[in-house]
């Protein structure tokens, strides 16, 4: 029977998650499973049918109907489908990613989700990040890691990604907005933001991009005694 790695990556909104584990997973031929673009396409759907944020019933009632799916492009990247539409593009503005966080705190979309992710796990080696991977969807996973730096760290990539794309966001909105993530999600009810146990906290601040892919490739190496591609 073949063997499925699993590896969970948890950590803040901004540390670069979904780009050092996308790294990562190619490095090693995993599968990449973003989580947070899960929450995303269903907080799309909830901002699409107009229902409040805080309307955690009338969120329930549409999970029901919804189809979100994901593929994989040429180049590998993973793409979010909603109810069969590509809306890859349309999950990444900063409101979808403030929504997202309310989306993912209510208990019955955890629910909804938890499958989808789990028997991702069971079909394939994965490297899945979110915020309560290691803690809550893999609990048994092979490689656990929390990937954090500073939030003025985090507020700073996130400044310049948004510059790059045209936004005029200022660095104090980018900063304020990361601060809040950080609060909502460590004191939310539901799966906090936490270092999962036998997680290895691995901190970029220091790092650049090639070094933080570099430490996290490393650690998973020496875990799963497998060599990844250079």
């Amino acid at each position: 029977m073949e063997t499925h790695y699993s590896v969970a990556i948890d950590g803040p909104s901004g540390a670069g998650k979904s780009t050092i584990a996308r790294a990562a997973a190619r490095r090693f031929g995993f599968i990449y499973v973003d989580t947070g673009a899960i929450y995303r396409t269903v907080a799309l759907a909830v901002e699409r049918e107009g229902i409040a944020f805080g309307d955690a019933a009338g969120v329930g009632a549409l999970l029901p109907e919804l189809e979100v799916s994901f593929g994989y492009g040429a180049d590998g990247a993973q793409r979010a489908y909603l109810n069969g539409e590509d809306v890859t593009g349309s999950i990444r503005t900063p409101e979808i990613s403030r929504r997202a966080s309310d989306v993912s705190a209510m208990p019955a979309v955890r629910a909804y989700l938890l499958d989808m992710q789990r028997a991702m796990a069971r079909s394939y080696s994965v490297v899945m990040d979110g915020r309560d991977i290691g803690s809550v969807v893999l609990p048994g996973a092979d490689v656990k890691i929390f990937l954090t730096a500073s939030a003025e760290c985090r507020a700073e990539r996130r400044y310049k990604e948004l510059a790059a794309a045209g936004s005029a966001i200022s660095r104090e909105e980018v900063l304020r907005a990361v601060i809040e993530r950080d609060e909502h999600d460590s004191r939310r009810a539901a799966a906090p933001l936490t270092v999962a146990e036998g997680a290895v906290v691995v901190d970029t601040s220091e790092l650049d991009l090639a070094e933080s892919i570099e430490a996290v490739c490393s650690l998973i190496s020496d875990k799963l005694g497998v060599k990844a591609d250079a």
